[in-house]
């Protein structure tokens, strides 16, 4: 795993080096629930500064700690802010993290003779259940959340099938690897989802709210200029009616 990142460290140093402009090219990690949602939002940022932005999409807690190996990343989006928080109090970022919007958790299939709710999960027909890692993916903490508030965590621990991130979650659903997963709602309201599933959003009493944060990480120059500039673009209401498209909540951070 450390030649994998020590190779990807060396590869993403040499490409941003090789770039005509590179210190106008931001690298923005995201957390996997973010990965649509990202998309719009970048070509949105990228239409009005005119700047390149490469995303690195992965669990938050991994990319934490690329961050802390040394990764040439400009900006963490977090899917909580606990990630974000913890590298601003090690000097990692220019200043404290934002809330940007509030995540929600939905189960999902893509099974058509599934109904999804927190009650067919004990039936003999759902054999594996995928959530995120909880213990590097916020997600899955507020899966694990919603499994034990239900009384349900022993009983469905044979079951369970965790992804590294929510992006891994999604791929044993759509393969059908997992009969149905907890996933973001960002997820299933994507255009390359929304019409090929069924989904059941989890009541947010069941799970400790996801603050989602954004934090600038440490750079000099025009590349933390550039960073800050896509922060407050995140912060901004252009970006708000994205992520309230998503399924975001934006509205609780005013």
């Amino acid at each position: 795993m450390k030649k994998i990142f020590l190779a990807f460290l060396l590869y993403s140093i040499l490409w941003i080096s090789c770039q005509p402009n590179s210190s106008s090219f931001l690298v923005i990690a995201t957390s996997a629930n973010m990965q649509f949602a990202i998309e719009e939002i970048v070509e949105e940022f990228k239409a009005e500064t005119g700047l390149a932005v490469e995303t690195i999409i992965s669990s938050s807690g991994k990319l934490s700690a690329q961050i802390q190996e040394g990764a040439p990343f400009d900006i963490l989006i977090s899917a909580d802010m606990k990630y974000p928080m913890d590298l601003y109090e090690k000097g990692y970022t220019t200043a404290e993290p934002k809330v940007y919007a509030f995540g929600k958790l939905v189960l999902w299939t893509n099974n058509t003779s599934i109904n999804p709710s927190l009650e067919i999960l004990e039936e003999d027909n759902i054999k594996h259940i995928a959530l995120a890692n909880p213990k590097t993916a916020p997600y899955g903490v507020a899966a694990m959340q919603v499994l034990q508030k239900n009384n349900m965590e022993e009983r469905l621990a044979p079951k369970l099938v965790f992804g590294e991130s929510i992006s891994q979650v999604n791929q044993f659903v759509n393969t059908q690897a997992a009969e149905i997963g907890f996933t973001a709602k960002a997820v299933v309201l994507s255009a390359k989802v929304k019409d090929n599933s069924q989904w059941f959003e989890i009541d947010k009493a069941d799970y400790t709210p996801i603050k989602q944060g954004v934090v600038v990480l440490n750079r000099t120059g025009q590349r933390r200029k550039d960073a800050l500039k896509f922060k407050d673009f995140l912060l901004s209401e252009k970006a708000s009616d994205i992520l309230n498209k998503f399924g975001y909540d934006t509205e609780s951070i005013k």
